[in-house]
Protein backbone atom coordinates (compact mmCIF):
# COMPACT_ATOMS: atom_id res chain seq x y z
CA UNK A 1 0.00 0.00 0.00
CA UNK A 2 1.26 3.49 -0.83
CA UNK A 3 1.65 6.35 1.63
CA UNK A 4 -1.28 8.04 -0.08
CA UNK A 5 -3.58 5.03 0.28
CA UNK A 6 -2.54 4.33 3.86
CA UNK A 7 -3.06 7.84 5.15
CA UNK A 8 -6.13 8.59 3.07
CA UNK A 9 -7.68 5.69 4.94
CA UNK A 10 -6.49 7.11 8.26
CA UNK A 11 -8.00 10.50 7.43
CA UNK A 12 -11.31 8.94 6.40
CA UNK A 13 -11.42 7.14 9.76
CA UNK A 14 -10.65 10.32 11.71
CA UNK A 15 -7.32 8.98 12.90
CA UNK A 16 -5.58 12.24 11.97
CA UNK A 17 -7.04 13.83 15.09
CA UNK A 18 -5.70 10.97 17.17
CA UNK A 19 -2.24 11.50 15.70
CA UNK A 20 -2.47 15.16 16.61
CA UNK A 21 -3.37 14.36 20.21
CA UNK A 22 -0.49 11.91 20.64
CA UNK A 23 2.15 13.98 18.86
CA UNK A 24 1.27 17.23 20.58
CA UNK A 25 2.83 16.02 23.82
CA UNK A 26 6.33 16.61 22.45
CA UNK A 27 5.64 18.55 19.25
CA UNK A 28 4.61 21.59 21.28
CA UNK A 29 8.08 21.76 22.83
CA UNK A 30 9.83 21.47 19.47
CA UNK A 31 7.58 24.17 17.97
CA UNK A 32 8.25 26.50 20.90
CA UNK A 33 11.99 26.23 20.24
CA UNK A 34 11.78 27.12 16.56
CA UNK A 35 13.28 30.60 15.85
CA UNK A 36 10.24 31.67 13.85
CA UNK A 37 9.70 35.40 13.46
CA UNK A 38 6.57 37.25 12.40
CA UNK A 39 6.19 37.12 8.64
CA UNK A 40 8.30 33.99 8.12
CA UNK A 41 7.34 31.29 5.65
CA UNK A 42 7.07 27.81 7.20
CA UNK A 43 6.56 24.42 5.58
CA UNK A 44 5.22 21.45 7.56
CA UNK A 45 6.23 18.14 5.96
CA UNK A 46 3.69 15.42 6.62
CA UNK A 47 1.27 17.93 8.04
CA UNK A 48 -1.46 15.45 9.02
CA UNK A 49 -4.27 17.46 10.61
CA UNK A 50 -2.30 20.71 10.22
CA UNK A 51 -2.04 21.34 13.96
CA UNK A 52 1.60 22.48 13.86
CA UNK A 53 0.96 25.32 11.43
CA UNK A 54 -2.12 26.43 13.32
CA UNK A 55 -0.04 26.59 16.49
CA UNK A 56 2.72 28.60 14.80
CA UNK A 57 0.19 30.97 13.25
CA UNK A 58 -1.38 31.57 16.64
CA UNK A 59 1.79 31.90 18.72
CA UNK A 60 4.43 33.24 16.35
CA UNK A 61 2.56 35.07 13.64
CA UNK A 62 4.00 33.28 10.64
CA UNK A 63 3.56 35.11 7.37
CA UNK A 64 2.63 32.06 5.37
CA UNK A 65 2.36 28.38 6.23
CA UNK A 66 2.26 25.48 3.81
CA UNK A 67 1.25 22.04 5.04
CA UNK A 68 2.40 19.33 2.65
CA UNK A 69 1.06 15.80 2.82
CA UNK A 70 1.16 12.83 0.47
CA UNK A 71 -2.46 11.95 1.23
CA UNK A 72 -5.17 14.14 -0.36
CA UNK A 73 -7.69 13.29 2.38
CA UNK A 74 -5.24 14.40 5.06
CA UNK A 75 -4.70 17.73 3.28
CA UNK A 76 -8.45 18.15 2.78
CA UNK A 77 -9.18 17.52 6.45
CA UNK A 78 -6.37 19.84 7.56
CA UNK A 79 -7.77 22.61 5.37
CA UNK A 80 -11.23 22.24 6.91
CA UNK A 81 -9.92 22.01 10.47
CA UNK A 82 -7.99 25.24 9.90
CA UNK A 83 -10.97 27.05 8.42
CA UNK A 84 -13.04 25.99 11.41
CA UNK A 85 -10.39 27.09 13.92
CA UNK A 86 -9.18 30.32 12.31
CA UNK A 87 -10.58 31.33 8.90
CA UNK A 88 -8.10 34.22 8.70
CA UNK A 89 -4.95 32.14 9.21
CA UNK A 90 -2.60 32.46 6.24
CA UNK A 91 -2.11 28.71 6.04
CA UNK A 92 -2.61 26.49 3.01
CA UNK A 93 -2.36 22.77 2.37
CA UNK A 94 -0.96 20.97 -0.65
CA UNK A 95 -0.59 17.38 -1.76
CA UNK A 96 3.00 16.64 -2.67
CA UNK A 97 6.00 14.36 -2.67
CA UNK A 98 8.76 14.68 -0.08
CA UNK A 99 11.28 14.08 -2.86
CA UNK A 100 10.12 16.97 -5.02
CA UNK A 101 8.96 19.89 -2.90
CA UNK A 102 6.73 22.36 -4.80
CA UNK A 103 8.67 25.43 -3.63
CA UNK A 104 11.31 27.60 -5.25
CA UNK A 105 14.92 27.57 -4.10
CA UNK A 106 15.64 29.84 -1.11
CA UNK A 107 11.91 30.47 -0.62
CA UNK A 108 11.30 29.04 2.86
CA UNK A 109 12.45 30.24 6.29
CA UNK A 110 11.72 27.11 8.31
CA UNK A 111 10.66 23.49 7.80
CA UNK A 112 9.03 21.39 10.49
CA UNK A 113 8.32 17.67 10.39
CA UNK A 114 6.82 15.60 13.18
CA UNK A 115 6.57 11.81 12.92
CA UNK A 116 6.62 11.89 9.11
CA UNK A 117 10.20 12.03 7.84
CA UNK A 118 10.71 8.28 8.03
CA UNK A 119 7.87 7.70 5.54
CA UNK A 120 9.96 9.28 2.77
CA UNK A 121 10.81 6.93 -0.10
CA UNK A 122 14.28 8.47 -0.20
CA UNK A 123 15.24 10.32 3.01
CA UNK A 124 18.51 11.65 1.54
CA UNK A 125 16.59 13.12 -1.40
CA UNK A 126 14.10 14.70 1.00
CA UNK A 127 16.91 16.37 2.95
CA UNK A 128 18.46 17.64 -0.27
CA UNK A 129 15.11 19.15 -1.22
CA UNK A 130 14.75 20.79 2.18
CA UNK A 131 18.24 22.26 1.84
CA UNK A 132 17.30 23.56 -1.61
CA UNK A 133 14.16 25.41 -0.53
CA UNK A 134 15.57 26.86 2.72
CA UNK A 135 16.93 30.37 2.74
CA UNK A 136 20.41 30.87 4.22
CA UNK A 137 20.03 30.58 7.98
CA UNK A 138 16.74 28.73 7.62
CA UNK A 139 16.08 25.74 9.86
CA UNK A 140 14.76 22.21 9.68
CA UNK A 141 13.23 20.84 12.88
CA UNK A 142 12.85 17.10 12.34
CA UNK A 143 11.14 15.17 15.16
CA UNK A 144 10.67 11.39 15.21
CA UNK A 145 9.57 8.77 17.70
CA UNK A 146 10.50 5.89 15.41
CA UNK A 147 14.29 5.62 15.59
CA UNK A 148 16.94 3.03 16.40
CA UNK A 149 17.67 3.94 20.02
CA UNK A 150 13.97 3.81 20.90
CA UNK A 151 13.73 0.03 21.08
CA UNK A 152 10.07 0.33 22.03
CA UNK A 153 9.27 1.68 18.56
CA UNK A 154 10.83 -1.15 16.57
CA UNK A 155 7.61 -3.13 16.32
CA UNK A 156 5.69 -0.28 14.75
CA UNK A 157 6.66 -1.38 11.25
CA UNK A 158 4.57 -4.52 11.77
CA UNK A 159 1.45 -2.39 12.23
CA UNK A 160 1.63 -0.43 8.99
CA UNK A 161 1.97 -1.44 5.34
CA UNK A 162 4.14 1.56 4.40
CA UNK A 163 7.89 0.97 4.55
CA UNK A 164 9.59 3.14 7.20
CA UNK A 165 13.23 4.17 7.58
CA UNK A 166 14.70 3.59 11.04
CA UNK A 167 17.88 5.60 11.59
CA UNK A 168 19.85 6.16 14.77
CA UNK A 169 20.79 9.62 16.02
CA UNK A 170 24.25 9.49 14.43
CA UNK A 171 22.75 8.64 11.04
CA UNK A 172 20.40 11.62 11.24
CA UNK A 173 23.31 13.95 11.90
CA UNK A 174 25.35 12.39 9.09
CA UNK A 175 22.48 12.64 6.61
CA UNK A 176 21.80 16.27 7.50
CA UNK A 177 25.45 17.13 6.90
CA UNK A 178 25.54 15.17 3.64
CA UNK A 179 22.62 17.31 2.44
CA UNK A 180 24.56 20.47 3.25
CA UNK A 181 22.80 21.35 6.49
CA UNK A 182 24.70 22.26 9.63
CA UNK A 183 23.51 20.29 12.67
CA UNK A 184 22.71 22.93 15.27
CA UNK A 185 21.43 20.58 17.95
CA UNK A 186 20.05 17.13 18.61
CA UNK A 187 18.37 15.89 21.73
CA UNK A 188 15.49 13.89 23.14
CA UNK A 189 12.29 15.60 24.19
CA UNK A 190 10.67 13.56 26.97
CA UNK A 191 6.94 12.97 26.91
CA UNK A 192 5.77 14.02 30.36
CA UNK A 193 2.08 14.22 29.46
CA UNK A 194 1.56 10.48 29.24
CA UNK A 195 0.63 9.18 32.67
CA UNK A 196 2.82 6.35 33.94
CA UNK A 197 0.89 4.20 36.46
CA UNK A 198 2.48 2.88 39.67
CA UNK A 199 4.47 -0.34 39.51
CA UNK A 200 1.61 -2.25 41.11
CA UNK A 201 -0.50 -1.68 37.96
CA UNK A 202 1.88 -3.66 35.75
CA UNK A 203 1.92 -5.66 33.61
CA UNK A 204 -0.64 -3.81 31.47
CA UNK A 205 -1.97 -4.57 28.00
CA UNK A 206 0.89 -2.63 26.48
CA UNK A 207 3.76 -2.86 28.96
CA UNK A 208 5.44 -5.64 30.90
CA UNK A 209 6.97 -3.29 33.46
CA UNK A 210 6.84 0.30 34.65
CA UNK A 211 10.56 0.66 33.90
CA UNK A 212 9.94 -0.01 30.20
CA UNK A 213 7.17 2.58 30.03
CA UNK A 214 9.27 5.18 31.83
CA UNK A 215 12.15 4.51 29.45
CA UNK A 216 9.90 4.91 26.40
CA UNK A 217 8.28 8.18 27.42
CA UNK A 218 10.68 9.87 29.81
CA UNK A 219 14.06 8.76 28.44
CA UNK A 220 13.60 8.22 24.71
CA UNK A 221 10.57 10.38 23.97
CA UNK A 222 11.01 12.20 20.66
CA UNK A 223 14.34 12.53 18.88
CA UNK A 224 14.74 16.09 17.58
CA UNK A 225 17.43 16.95 15.04
CA UNK A 226 17.84 20.58 14.03
CA UNK A 227 19.54 21.54 10.78
CA UNK A 228 20.51 25.03 9.59
CA UNK A 229 21.04 26.03 5.97
CA UNK A 230 24.41 27.75 5.38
Amino acid sequence: MSVREEFDAWAAQGRDRGMEERHWHTAKHALARMPVEAGDTVVDLGTGSGYALRALAETKGIGRGYGLDGAPEMARNARQYTLDADPDADVGFVVGDFGSLPFAADAVDHVFSMEAFYYSDDPAETLAEVARVLRPGGTLYCAVNYYEENVHSHGWQDDISVEMTRWDADRYREAFRDAGLHVAEQDNIPDRDVDVPPASAFPTDGWDSREEMVERYRTYGTLLTVGVAP
